[in-house]
C-alpha cells in the first residue's frame, strides 16, 4: 500500500496544490491528513480540495481542528491576546458553524497498514516533542504504543528516530515548515515503511498572499515562508515549551 501522509497545511493552499502535483506523490492509494489542516486563511479551499480528492481519505484531530470547533460553539469572543483562539475564530466563521463543528469529531489517531498515524504523540493531539528531545521523553509519550511505526507532526519539523522497538517520525509541515527553506515536507509510506520528503514551490509569493488576505498569525507566516527562521531556533523554542 502507498500512502501519502500530509500534517499541518494550515489553511495553505498553494503548498497544498504543489505536493499534490509533485510527481512523486502521485496515486497514492490512500491519503492520511494528520491534523492541523487548519487553521489557515484558506481554511475551505483547503478542506474542499482535499475532500475532492479520489481514493481513501483519512482525516487526524489535530489541535487546529479541536480548536476551530471550540470556537464555533464559543459563546464569546477569543481574547485579542489569545492568537490561537483568534485564529481558531476566524477560520470557524469562515467554514461556518457545523463544519467546523465536525472537525472536533475527528479521530485522535488512525492506524493504516501497521502505522500509526497520530498529530502530536499517540495519547494527545498537542503534546510536544522536538529534535532536541531526550530519549526519556519520546519513551514517556509512545509508552504502550504496540505499532512498529508512528508518523506524527505538530512541530512543522521533520524528524525520524527509533525509541525502543518503535519508529518515530515527524512528516513536518505542508504549509507552515520551520526548515529554513520554505518547502512543504510531507512523507511517503511504502507497505508500512516511511520515507521524509519535500516540494519545492515559491513559499515566499505563498506566505504573501497569505498575509495580504490579513491572517492574523503573521509571525508564523514570515518565519515559515517570507523569511524563514533557522531551523535551530524554532526547535529550542519548542522544547522549551514542551519542557515547561
Amino acid at each position: 500500500m502507498k500512502v501519502l501522509a500530509l500534517y499541518d497545511i494550515h489553511g495553505n493552499v498553494d503548498a497544498l496544490d504543489a505536493v499534490l502535483a509533485d510527481s512523486s506523490a502521485a496515486a497514492p492509494d490512500a491519503i492520511v491528513v494528520g491534523g492541523d489542516a487548519v487553521p489557515g486563511p484558506f481554511a475551505r479551499a483547503v478542506l474542499d480540495r482535499l475532500d475532492a480528492l479520489s481514493g481513501s481519505l483519512y482525516y487526524i484531530r489535530g489541535n487546529g481542528e479541536r480548536e476551530t470547533a471550540e470556537a464555533a460553539v464559543a459563546t464569546r469572543p477569543p481574547a485579542d491576546d489569545d492568537l490561537a483562539g483568534v485564529t481558531a475564530a476566524v477560520t470557524a466563521s469562515e467554514l461556518g458553524a457545523d463544519r467546523a463543528r465536525a472537525l472536533g469529531d475527528l479521530p485522535l489517531v488512525v492506524k493504516l497498514d501497521g502505522v500509526l498515524y497520530c498529530h502530536a504523540t499517540p495519547r494527545a493531539d498537542d503534546e510536544m516533542v522536538t529534535r532536541a528531545s531526550t530519549p526519556a521523553r519520546f519513551a514517556k509519550v509512545l509508552a504502550g504504543v504496540d505499532a512498529p511505526v508512528v508518523i506524527a507532526g505538530h512541530t512543522h519539523q521533520q524528524d525520524d528516530r527509533t525509541v525502543g522497538t518503535v519508529r518515530f517520525v515527524n512528516a513536518g509541515s505542508v504549509g507552515l515548515p520551520y526548515e529554513g527553506d520554505g518547502a512543504a515536507r510531507w512523507v511517503w509510506v511504502v507497505d508500512g515503511t516511511p520515507e521524509l520528503r519535500s516540494t519545492a514551490y515559491d513559499a515566499t509569493a505563498a506566505g504573501t498572499r497569505m498575509l495580504a488576505a490579513e491572517w492574523p498569525d503573521e509571525r508564523s507566516v514570515r518565519g515559515a515562508l517570507v523569511d524563514p527562521v533557522a531551523p535551530g531556533v524554532i526547535t529550542e523554542l519548542f522544547e522549551q515549551i514542551a519542557r515547561d
